[in-house]
């Protein structure tokens, strides 16, 4: 195997494909990175049975070349090492050879490397999705849909399937759900092409966070496959494939309240700010909890209390409150999640009573939706 490549494409791909590769695995060549030539374009794996990156590099593309002078073949290399090595280069091109024992030389400029690799064959072999069974959305939809959801599932291993993002797909709607069982986040998307059955799948969350973070911003589309146990998510030189939480997902819809007591419409960055600071003397073995009062003339009380450190008290202005009076206590870092994830400028918090869930929502947006069950405080 040898080739040429250009770095900057190489170390991106590099950087890529390492977000898949952990070094506790069981499998050991797994803590290395696949490298596939093939005349068309270079391909890197990494995986760790969890996750698995595929990254592509064409030869060329839009009259660039990014790769030439290719010998077919494949090798893996340790990925802590060569990821190093890549990056700190001294030229523009690199060049990589493997002889057949396995031992690679990297060149760039005056700089030579010797690498041992070890045999592709022994790599694990990635599933072959079917696609016929699929959905496309534009990469920043899918983005915004993650980020709006994924802060939400839970850390603690007690419950694995809170873990994940609940995501389906029935008549032609597109929900993502996630929950720790203190605090809910929905997000729903009509879809209006679809050339796949009915989904109902839980993604871990630490998938959807890397996938976020590979994803580049454009206005193409990603490619969603669905299997019994994988889900597939292809993008222009990309594949990302995750496994699928095993478990029922609880059902989440009848936590959501149908109807109101108190409803306040305000400024979403205000409200987050406010809260921000209150959060700063809220005690801090009880997840940071603040207490929202409401006072007359739209105006709302925000206080932050430790009795060993101290107090903060702020009102601030809202647009308006409408219906009964009401003091509550809930977690400002819960809060705050649910406020940055708005992508609106003006909120509605509707409030069913002092110990009941209340919910937030962009005030001119039903597809994203925020819930969090408030604190008791004595």
């Amino acid at each position: 195997m040898k080739f040429v490549i250009q770095r900057n494409q190489l170390i991106a791909s590099v950087q890529d494909v390492m977000k898949a590769i952990s070094s506790r695995t069981a499998i050991p060549i797994l803590t290395g990175i696949k490298i596939d030539a093939r005349n068309h374009g270079i391909t890197l794996t990494g995986s760790d049975s969890d996750i698995s990156i595929e990254s592509y590099i064409p030869a060329e593309e839009e009259e660039m070349v990014y790769v030439e002078e290719i010998t077919e073949g494949s090798i893996v290399l340790q990925a802590k090492y060569f990821s190093e090595i890549v990056r700190k280069l001294p030229e523009q091109t690199v060049e990589i050879e493997a002889d057949s024992n396995l031992q690679v030389t990297i060149r760039s400029g005056k700089a030579e490397f010797n690498l041992n690799g070890q045999d592709a064959e022994e790599y694990p072999h990635l599933p072959k999705l079917q696609t016929d069974n699929s959905l496309e959305l534009p990469t920043a939809v899918l983005k915004s849909m993650i980020k709006q959801t994924v802060f939400a599932v839970s850390t603690m291993e007690t419950r694995p399937i809170l873990t994940g993002v609940n995501v389906t797909l029935k008549d032609n709607k597109l929900l993502f759900t996630a929950t720790d069982s203190h605090r809910l986040a929905v997000r729903e998307m009509n879809i209006e092409t679809v050339n796949m059955e009915e989904i109902n799948v839980v993604i871990p969350g630490k998938s959807l966070n890397e996938l976020n973070k590979i994803l580049d911003d454009t206005d193409e589309n990603v490619e969603i496959s669905v299997t019994n146990n994988q889900v597939l998510f292809r993008a222009k030189h990309l594949n990302f494939l995750s496994r699928i939480l095993d478990g029922n997902y609880p059902e989440t819809s009848r936590l959501i309240p149908d109807q109101s007591k108190t409803t306040i419409h305000v400024k979403t960055k205000e409200l987050l700010n406010t809260i921000d600071r209150a959060s700063l003397l809220a005690k801090e073995e009880h997840n940071n909890v603040v207490r929202l009062t409401t006072k007359g003339n739209d105006l709302v009380e925000i206080i932050g209390n430790s009795p060993e450190i101290g107090k903060v008290t702020e009102e601030i202005a809202v647009s308006s409150i409408e219906g009964e009076e009401l003091k509550i206590s809930f977690s400002s870092k819960y809060m705050m999640d649910a406020l940055k994830a708005m992508e609106a400028d003006e909120v509605k918090i509707d409030f069913t009573g002092a110990m009941r869930p209340f919910i937030i929502r962009p005030e001119h947006d039903g597809s994203i939706l925020q819930l969090i069950l408030p604190v008791r405080t004595y």
